[in-house]
């Protein structure tokens, strides 16, 4: 038995929580995967798993030896990458993740451009608008919008996000424009599933925070889609600067109540701590910051 795979499937079947997930995952049988659970149970003398028709759950030697498996993975992955060069110079595969319109928009053509300066540097980007485990899902560098919790990452600001409430100028002729968050009450809102750290319909005054909720007209679940309504005339979206910067510019969607919204939300690029930093991580963070910083500090200054 190679008890490294074995732990490798172990890893798989609790992280995707049932072995027929671990087995799409690992593109392997599902007897394959369960066997070497199996096989690795019996070389223990001791049970890991609690198997149910719809998902496994962890014994409590399980959980200990679940723990101390990802430790070994992580100082054999980390083995690996010395072995390959990743410490004297700039090459294998970048993990970073970001959230999606901000991914799109900002991060991405950064990270294009730092492709053609490093030809044996190859990334993988995942945008997604929820924050993943950086340990968990291999990342080496995330970009996360809000404060930070104290989790043991180290974090490089890069600039703030504001948060705007907005809406089209046909809905506002027709409705009015509130003057102040209470007069929201009365006016139709679009609301959506964003970025978890960001209240959406949050005020301040005289150093007080506040709630003050539009009527929902129309709920949906991606930014843009939000965004499409505001355009459309169907009420009050509150979004993160960036999301519409070019909609603000253009006069297609106005700002509204600026002088009440919550102060801005830092931009960080965060990995995690190590004595050393592959070449591949230091490399690009050393491209992408800087440009990063500038490209907010343009944002910023051109949205009204």
């Amino acid at each position: 038995m190679d008890r490294f795979d074995a732990m490798s499937v172990l890893l798989a079947v609790v992280e995707e929580g049932s072995l027929s997930a671990a087995s799409r995952r690992l593109r392997a049988p599902l007897a394959t995967v369960s066997r070497k659970v199996a096989d690795l149970e019996r070389h223990l003398g001791t049970r890991l798993l609690v198997r149910t028709s719809r998902h496994v759950e962890l014994t409590d030697t399980g959980r200990a030896y679940v723990a101390a498996s990802k430790r070994i993975i992580e100082q054999v992955e980390e083995a690996e990458r010395q072995a390959a060069g990743e410490y004297s110079a700039p090459r294998g595969e970048l993990h970073v993740t970001a959230p999606v319109m901000f991914g799109q928009r900002h991060l991405l053509p950064v990270a294009l451009a730092f492709l053609d300066e490093q030809p044996e540097i190859s990334l993988r980007l995942m945008l997604i608008d929820r924050q993943v485990s950086l340990a968990d899902e291999h990342i080496d560098v995330a970009l996360r919008i809000g404060h930070l919790e104290d989790s043991g990452l180290v974090a490089t600001r890069v600039g703030a996000v504001r948060r705007v409430i907005c809406a089209s100028p046909g809905y506002l002729a027709r409705r009015g424009v509130p003057r102040l968050p209470e007069d929201l009450a009365q006016h139709d809102g679009i609301s959506f599933q964003g970025f978890a750290q960001s209240p959406e319909w949050r005020y301040r005054r005289d150093s007080a925070a506040f709630t003050v909720e539009p009527r929902r007209r129309l709920a949906v679940n991606t930014t843009e889609a939000a965004i499409q309504a505001a355009l459309a005339g169907f009420g009050v979206i509150r979004v993160l600067s960036y999301q519409v910067a070019d909609e603000l510019r253009s006069g297609q969607l106005r700002t509204l109540l600026a002088d009440f919204v919550p102060e801005p939300m830092p931009v960080s690029l965060v990995y995690g701590m190590a004595e050393l930093l592959p070449l591949k991580v230091r490399s690009f963070l050393n491209w992408t910051v800087p440009r990063l910083r500038t490209g907010m500090a343009n944002l910023d200054s051109t949205i009204p």
